[in-house]
């Protein structure tokens, strides 16, 4: 006979985590049977119950007093670890602990004084703090007031009871401060990994627009190159086909570094492939000395927010803005709060910003990026009659031209400019 073994299923071992609702069955009784504990101090009621010489009717009496008592307690201990906080439920549900307390202790012996302290417990577990400190000492009272009648135990015992249900019922409202507490904690710790993560997803989906905006812009452009010299030039059109394929594969390459979070471009490696990419698109490039030499006193992250600035800007230039001229431009400038910086310019003599400018995903993200630098972007008209130009000649656009300014701090005060970079 063929025996078939049932795979069995793991277990939970996960905790019981105080405040929240049980998510399993072996959850629910651990929770069940901690709850179930406490209820040993019925112990005294209980054997004045079961002691020789009761009448009938009051063993009958307390015996359904106290299992009213008991589920109701159970009612609004379990609807609250369930969440299921009815407002008519609780202040029922508290209401008749308090009476059957009340009337139990007075009619029976001074054993069932114990019954106030579960009271006192319950509004500490229930109420907000708003109305438990103040029902928690009216529970104190009552039961003062209760066993102040029977003379035999009044001092030590009276006070046996009474402090318990105080300190028990201040204790709870401490316990749901916590459990609150560390509700909210949880809570914030779910929103700070949702906003990590959508950050992580803003970053790779920024750098992926750099990095294949430009590429793909410059892939296209010899793409149509090629295509116009291949009938009549064709070893032409195989160099520009050798670019695309050199850019292709560095794309490629970028956006393998971007997603490993390793990349960080550098001003001279983008400069160069902005040259590249202007004299393939028919721009003059104009590009001042001070971009030409490596700037000592420029930290890695504000080379790369800058780098990531000449790069997006030269490909909208290319891409948008029908430009024949294109200036690059490198000063050093002092902030309004006295902090030196490196400024940016990227000018053009294109058809200029749209009336109702609105910024595309490349400009804010580059908006973001030298957020992150502790730098800022300015984007507008060009300037006319402005700007760097080589042998003195000034910058005369045919159209109202496009201006891209970059700004990021320099890290350290005492770092000398380069030679050739120019203070305005």
């Amino acid at each position: 006979m063929r025996r078939t073994t049932r795979k069995r299923e793991p277990a939970d071992r996960s905790p019981v985590l105080i405040g929240q609702p049980p998510r399993t069955r072996r959850q629910a009784l651990g929770k069940t049977v901690w709850i179930s504990l406490w209820l040993l101090y019925l112990a005294g009621p209980v054997s004045a119950l079961l002691r020789p010489g009761v009448p009938t009717a009051e063993r009958i009496w307390g015996c359904l007093g106290l299992t009213l008592f008991v589920l109701c307690y159970f009612v609004l201990v379990f609807r609250h670890i369930w969440g299921e906080r009815t407002r008519s439920v609780i202040y029922g549900c508290l209401a008749l602990l308090l009476v059957l307390s009340t009337v139990l202790s007075w009619t029976l012996d001074s054993s069932w004084l114990v019954l106030f302290i579960f009271t006192s417990v319950g509004c500490g577990v229930v109420l907000p703090w708003k109305l438990s400190r103040w029902s928690i000492p009216l529970v104190a009272v009552v039961l003062l007031v209760v066993g102040a009648r029977d003379p035999d135990i009044r001092g030590y015992y009276l006070f046996a009871y009474a402090l318990p249900a105080l300190g028990c019922g201040f204790m709870m409202v401490g316990v749901q401060y916590l459990i609150h507490t560390s509700r909210e904690l949880r809570a914030a710790r779910e929103e700070v990994a949702r906003l990590a993560a959508n950050d992580e997803r803003l970053r790779l989906s920024r750098d992926l627009h750099d990095l294949l905006g430009h590429s793909l812009s410059l892939i296209t452009l010899k793409s149509e190159l090629a295509g116009r010299m291949l009938p009549d030039r064709p070893a032409d059109a195989a160099r520009q086909v050798a670019d695309i394929e050199q850019v292709s594969r560095q794309a490629l390459l970028d956006v393998r570094e971007a997603v490993s979070g390793y990349r960080r471009p550098r001003l001279a490696v983008e400069l160069a492939g902005a040259r590249a990419a202007l004299r393939t698109a028919g721009v003059t490039a104009v590009v001042d000395p001070a971009l030409e030499d490596e700037y000592r006193g420029l930290a890695a992250d504000e080379e790369g927010a800058l780098a990531w600035a000449l790069r997006e800007a030269v490909t909208n230039v290319i891409r948008h803005s029908g430009a024949r001229r294109c200036e690059l431009v490198l000063t050093e400038e002092w902030a309004a709060d006295g902090r030196r910086c490196l400024c940016l310019t990227v000018l053009d003599d294109g058809t200029g910003p749209p009336r109702a400018q609105q910024d595309g995903n490349g400009l804010s993200g580059l908006r973001e990026r030298l957020a992150l630098a502790d730098g800022r972007l300015e984007t507008g008209p060009a300037p006319r009659g402005r700007g760097f130009a080589p042998r003195g000649r000034g910058f005369a656009p045919r159209g109202r031209g496009f201006a891209l300014r970059a700004r990021v701090p320099l890290s350290g005060s005492t770092t000398e400019p380069a030679p050739s970079l120019r203070t305005p």
